[in-house]
Formats: structure tokens, sequence, C-alpha cells
């Protein structure tokens, strides 16, 4: 039995989704305060955490101050839009086919050392469920667009010196200390061969302004300019055009928690709390 907690505000949509989620091996309960959520946050009964139509200031900064020592960075896990719309409600343990996209919080990512986290951080979530990290780095604007204002050189340069830094970091790893100490995981030998192969095929590319040809490519971890501008394409591809997305996970949380938008559809909330689900099962 997995027990999560969702936050429920004005949006009365996320006691939908709790209700269309009952079975015998998930324990939903609602919290109507931040108090309580943040209660459940510090509970170890409790499997995972997920926002809700709550406002989130005073619960993230709660997230953060329980994991001192470790940065936590939010990512939203949005799915590709192939044009089919499966009912998770029909299938839970359900094939995530999508990409994380970070930074969100419009307070974020603002520094290269803060990115650089948020991308160990997006690889090792993505080792987790089996997958290959296909990294994209977006810039504010094409390579020759260099020179056009000093807003669009600080931007791009940025992101140059963000994917040499990842790149270095792994091309070392054999003498790299930090990199023992990370990606270190607590799994069986299949699963760990799993995870070596797939970070030996790890790949990484700067698209500049791009970021529909790195949509196109299928990267699997997508890394805006800065959390303002994630929180535009999320906004954008999300709230606008419809793309689904799972709620943002907060990475390096000891606690499963799963960031969404208050102004979630019912089937939004019910992707984030079947995400969180399954990643209590893993």
């Amino acid at each position: 039995m997995v027990k999560i907690v969702v936050g429920c505000g004005e949006n009365k949509n996320v006691i939908l989704a709790q209700k269309a989620l009952i079975n015998e091996d998930i324990e939903i309960e609602l919290a109507y305060s931040d108090e309580e959520l943040i209660f459940a946050m510090e509970d170890n009964t409790i499997d995972a955490v997920v926002r809700g139509s709550l406002k989130s200031s005073k619960i993230l900064k709660n997230t953060k101050d329980l994991n001192k020592g470790m940065p936590v960075n939010r990512a939203s896990f949005i799915r590709f839009n192939n044009g089919i719309h499966e009912d998770i409600r029909d299938n839970i343990d359900l094939n995530y086919n999508g990409f994380l996209l970070g930074p969100v919080g419009i307070d974020e990512g603002n520094t290269i050392d803060e990115k650089f986290q948020l991308i160990l951080q997006s690889v090792k979530f993505m080792l987790k469920l089996n997958k290959t990290p296909k990294i994209a780095v977006l810039a504010g604007g094409r390579k020759e667009d260099f020179g056009r204002s000093p807003e669009i050189d600080r931007s791009i340069k940025d992101s140059e010196i963000l994917v040499k830094k990842i790149n270095d970091f792994f091309s070392d790893k054999e003498l790299n200390p930090d990199y023992a100490a990370f990606f270190s995981f607590n799994s069986s030998k299949n699963d760990l061969k799993n995870i070596s192969t797939n970070l030996n095929k790890l790949s990484m590319k700067n698209y500049y302004i791009l970021i529909e040809k790195a949509i196109a490519d299928k990267n699997n971890i997508i890394i805006a300019p800065d959390g303002i501008t994630g929180n535009l394409i999320f906004r954008t591809l999300v709230l606008i055009n419809s793309w689904e997305s799972f709620g943002a996970i907060a990475l390096g949380s000891e606690k499963i928690f799963i960031d969404t938008s208050r102004d979630q559809s019912e089937e939004g909330y019910i992707r984030a709390l079947t995400f969180a689900y399954n990643l209590a099962n893993k």
C-alpha cells in the first residue's frame, strides 16, 4: 500500500482525482492547509506528497529546509506530444515517454552552478527510471546571435560554459571523487548494470534557442536558460497547448514531492498522483 498526501485548495479538481484513483494499492489523503502538507513531508509513514492546489511558497521553502546539505531543484515531467492520450486510470503503471524540463521555479536556475546541479540530479533521476539521459541545454539566442546584446551574450556564454562543465564532469569520472559520491545507488546487480549502460550512453548538446529541435530530437532532459524562461515554456506547452504534465519532481528531496499547478485539471492531478505512486514503488 502506497500512502500519498495531496493538498486541496480552491481548485477542487484534486478531490475528483483522489476519487478516480481509489483502489487497494493506493491510499490518498487530502490536506487542506500548508501546515498539514508540511506535516506530511515530515511524517515517515507517508510515501509521497503532492502539492495539489495549495499555494506553493511556504511548502517549497519547507521542502528545501528539510534537505539541508543537498540542493532541491524542481523539474517538470512532460509527456512528448504524440497525439495519444492514454487513460492512466486504466494503466497506473504507465511507461513515461517524456522529458524533464527545468528549471521551472521563477527563482531557480539563475547561475551556472545551480543548473549544473539540476542536470546531475536530472541524470540520476532518469537512470532510476532505466532511461539513457539525453540532455539539451538552451540559451537566449543562436550561436551566431552573439554580440546582439549583453543579455543575449551572457546567456550564450553561460550555456557553453555549462555544457563544457558537464562534459568535463563525465569525461573525468574515473578520477573524479564527486562523480562516485553523487552517482551511488542502492540497487540490485541487474539494475546497476542497466544504470552503468545508460550512463555510458549519455548524450549532451547545446541547442541554443532552438527548443523545437531539442524536443524533436527526443531529449529527455531540457535545461532552460533560467527559471522564468522554464516556467514560461511549461505554461506554453502544458496550460496553452495541452501537453500532458505529471507535475514537477523535487529533485534532491529525500521525500518524494511532486509540485503541481494550482490551475490543473482533474486529469492533470491524476497524472501527478500516479507519478508519485510509481516513484514510491521504485
